[in-house]
Order: structure tokens, then C-alpha cells, then sequence
């Protein structure tokens, strides 16, 4: 029987929902989009996505997200090539833009975002396949970074080889600032732009998790290259991930843990306010605790009153003969903490995100020895064309952002080849039979969207690539 206070409370939820949406819809346009409100562009051809061409005032949309906007999304000072190659764009001088663009890339050719812009240029208001690429370049600037060259090199490589069944890809780019609100809202502007095929992001694992739930409603395939929570497996069939999830990962070090350095007795620090530690944490306990080992510390850094020294004094004082750290890139300092404190007395592992410059800048002999899974090393592909290619392009070495965020954009063009429909793009990617030529593996997916690849161990030692005189290197 229904309560009476149903129907109320029901309007009530109504008028709120009405409310918080109008809002955000006020908030996007004034804050992702700018104050002129989504401008116009290309033709659409269905609900379901498809080529844009020419112009059409009539419909609104996110496509000068290619660089019509004459804004560059990246948080750092434009140069006077590129400021000019985006006010080209915003006039629709297209060959200017080219010309701008293109030297912006001789004075520093480490900008993928000027990459995408040149491609796109190229493209000018021909038909062209699109998609969307989400990326924090704020807080998290770095890692967007890393995922953005992913981009802009399959882009490349794509449109260098005839595009897609002869069409050219188009890349939108959008800064999400790793926020789960911010991701939701884009993905809704996203999902409601018809041109859109496809969106490569989100990075954490609660943004992707924010953001699928809109993709999912509305059937818009998302590849996520950095998220790894175990729950986004169950975040629909429309989401898929080019990373191993971190079950993969947990198991990866905890054998590592168990076999190799024959320890069974770990204190995990994580924090309860990330989707991704709590998952890193959560999956390493139980592999450890299935094969024979213990976790005698299990530690919430983002608790009230957390003390490194206490919290370290403490899981000595249980035992503790290996320290997992399933920290984020958001706590990277209390990570470097704990290595400073521990001074390689006890070995130490950790999930992706201790995959950072600052690990190796900050950290240096106090991280020696860290051991840490990752989807993806360079030095175990040096001889493959992706590599050789990225070297050419970004004048150094790329790491695993960069390849997964590639594999991303090279699956989605796969599943647009098949059928450049959204629904057409979901099942391409869905069918088992898949198996897609990436930077340097194949890929493939399991029915759960997740990537059907190992994770691989990585170590810091003493070394000469990074610039800080120490390096993260593949575990023999």
C-alpha cells in the first residue's frame, strides 16, 4: 500500500530536480561554454551522431569545442602563434590557422592541444566523424597532459592514414577539472549534441562514475583511459575502459607482495574520500587476505587528526613488513611522507597513481624500491612505431596516460568504422570478436567494458631518463 506522504514528497523531489537542473544548465553555459551560450556549427544527420558539414545556425552545439571558441582549455600562457592560429579558427580562416598552428608546434611542439586544433584546422568545415575528449588541465594538469598527447597523436595518425573509411576525425576538447559535477553536466551537453559519437574521459574514477551515469541514460559510448575503480565495470553497457581495472592490478602486487618479496603482513594507507583508493584498497585486501596474507594496518589518511609519523608508528607497532600505499595523485605529498619516514625500511607498493614525476623529483632515495602496477611502460615497447612516433612528436618519452588515451580514440574510431551510429559504436565495441591494433597491444574488451590486459610492475631505481636521476623501470 502507498504511504500518503508519497505524492508530496514526490513534487517536492520534482521541484528540486527542476530547480538544480536549471541551474546547472545556467552554470555550464557561463562556465564551460562561455557567456555567448553553445554556438552553432555543422550539420547533424541523426539522433543517434554521424558526419557534421558546413554550417547551420539553426542548432546549438558544443563544436566549437574544436578551436572555433579562440580559447585554448590548458591553464598556460599562449604563445603569439597560437593565439593567433585560434583567433584564425574563431574566423573561420582555416588556412591561417593551419599556419599559426603549425608554428606554434616548431616553438614547442609539446603542446597537444595546439596538435588537435592543427588536425582539426586541416578539417575545416569538411565532413568530418566527431568526437569529444575530457580532461582535468587544472589541479591535475600533468595528467591531462599526458592523456590530451594519447589524443592528438591517434588523431594523427588516423586522419594521416585516410580517416575513417576516408572520413577525417574531428576531436573536441573540454577540461572537466576532475570534478564529478562539471563532468556530469558536460556529459550532458555531450549526449545532447548528436554530431558527438563518442567522449574519451574522464580521469578519476569518481568523475568517470559521475559522468557515465549520463552517457549510459542517454547512449553515448565513453572509453575511459585512466579510470580503474572495479564498480565502473558495472557502470553500463555503454562504458568502456582502456586500463585494466584494479582487480587486476591488486592481484598483480599481491603476488608481488606474497611471491617476490615473500611479506605478508601490510599496512594500507588509502583515503575514504576517493573512489579509485577505496577500490586500490579494497581489491589488494582481499587478494592478500585469499592467498595467506594480513592486513595488520588499514589506515584512512583523510581522517580526522591523521598523523604520518603516528600513522607509521602504528603499523610498525602491528607488525607491518610491507606498506601499501593506494593513494591518489590528489595526496601524492602524504605519499611522499611515508616513503621520507619509512627510509627504505620496509618495501613499499602502490596503485597507478603513484606513477608521478613528483615521486621521482620529491621522493628520490626515500622511493627507491617503491613498486608499482601499471596498464602500460615504454621501456617495454621501445621498438614499436607508437613509440618511435610519439618520440618524433613530443620530444621525449610519453607514459601509460598517453598510450591508453590513444588505444581510447583508436577504439572509438574502430567502432565508428563499423557503424557511425552511437548504437553502432557500442556494439562494434561490445562484439567479442574485437580486436582493435593499439599503441603497441591489441584490444580488447570483456563483456564488462573493462580492458581485457594485464597490469606490469614498475620499480624506481637510480637512472638518467626523467631528469631527476631516478626512473620507474619494468620489474624483470
Amino acid at each position: 500500500m502507498a504511504k500518503k506522504n508519497e505524492l508530496p514528497a514526490l513534487i517536492i523531489a520534482l521541484l528540486i530536480t527542476a530547480t538544480l537542473l536549471g541551474i546547472g544548465a545556467w552554470w555550464l553555459k557561463n562556465n564551460v561554454f562561455g557567456s555567448g551560450g553553445l554556438p552553432t556549427s555543422g550539420l547533424g544527420s541523426n539522433s543517434n551522431g554521424g558526419g557534421s558539414s558546413g554550417k547551420n545556425p539553426g542548432r546549438l552545439e558544443v563544436a566549437t569545442a574544436d578551436g572555433r571558441s579562440g580559447r585554448s582549455i590548458l591553464p598556460t600562457p599562449v604563445s603569439a602563434s597560437k593565439e593567433k592560429g585560434l583567433e584564425a579558427m574563431a574566423a573561420g580562416d582555416y588556412a591561417g590557422a593551419q599556419a599559426a598552428f603549425a608554428e606554434a608546434l616548431k616553438e614547442n611542439r609539446n603542446d597537444p592541444e595546439s596538435l588537435i586544433y592543427l588536425n582539426n584546422a586541416k578539417i575545416g568545415e569538411a565532413t568530418a566523424y566527431t568526437i569529444a575528449v575530457s580532461v582535468p588541465v587544472g589541479s591535475a594538469s600533468n595528467q591531462g597532459n599526458e592523456m590530451l598527447r594519447g589524443a592528438a597523436q591517434a588523431q594523427q595518425t588516423i586522419n594521416q592514414a585516410g580517416g575513417i573509411n576516408g572520413t577525417l576525425l574531428k576531436v573536441l576538447l573540454f577540461d572537466d577539472g576532475d570534478d564529478p559535477q562539471t563532468a556530469s553536466a558536460l556529459a550532458t551537453a555531450l549526449a545532447n549534441d548528436p554530431d558527438v559519437l563518442g567522449v574519451v574521459g574522464h580521469f578519476s574514477s569518481g568523475t568517470t562514475l559521475a559522468a557515465a551515469e549520463v552517457y549510459e541514460a542517454k547512449g553515448l559510448t565513453m572509453i575511459s583511459p585512466a579510470s580503474t575503480a572495479v564498480k565502473i565495470a558495472d557502470a553500463g553497457k555503454y562504458i568502456f575502459r582502456t586500463v585494466p581495472s584494479d582487480r587486476l592490478a591488486a592481484a598483480t602486487l599481491s603476488r608481488y607482495v606474497l611471491n617476490t618479496l615473500n611479506k605478508t603482513k601490510a599496512a594500507v594507507f588509502y583515503t575514504s574520500e576517493s573512489v579509485y583508493s577505496s577500490s586500490v584498497r579494497s581489491e589488494f585486501t582481499t587478494e592478500l587476505l585469499s592467498n595467506g596474507g594480513q592486513v595488520v594496518a588499514d589506515i584512512d589518511i583523510s581522517e580526522a587528526g591523521f598523523s604520518a609519523g603516528q600513522a607509521m608508528q602504528a603499523a610498525k607497532a602491528a607488525g607491518a613488513d610491507v606498506l601499501m600505499l593506494a593513494l591518489t595523485d590528489q595526496t601524492v605529498n602524504t605519499s611522499l611522507q611515508i616513503l621520507a619516514l619509512n627510509q627504505q625500511a620496509l618495501p613499499v607498493v602502490g596503485g597507478d597513481s603513484l606513477y608521478d614525476f613528483k615521486i621521482l623529483d620529491v621522493g628520490r632515495n626515500n622511493a627507491l624500491g617503491l613498486t608499482v602496477a601499471v596498464p602500460w611502460h615504454i621501456l617495454s615497447h621501445e621498438q614499436t612505431p607508437f613509440v618511435k612516433e610519439s618520440r618524433l612528436l613530443w620530444g621525449g618519452d610519453v607514459n601509460w596516460r598517453t598510450a591508453t588515451a590513444y588505444d581510447a580514440v583508436v577504439a572509438l574510431a574502430a567502432g565508428i568504422g563499423g557503424s557511425p551510429t552511437r548504437e553502432g559504436v557500442e556494439a562494434a565495441l561490445a562484439n567479442p570478436a574485437l580486436s582493435v591494433e593499439g599503441a603497441t597491444d591489441p584490444i580488447r574488451f570483456l563483456p564488462s567494458g573493462d580492458r581485457n590486459q594485464p597490469s606490469q610492475l614498475v620499480t624506481v631505481k637510480v637512472g638518467d631518463r626523467s631528469g631527476t636521476g631516478y626512473d620507474f623501470v619494468p620489474v624483470p
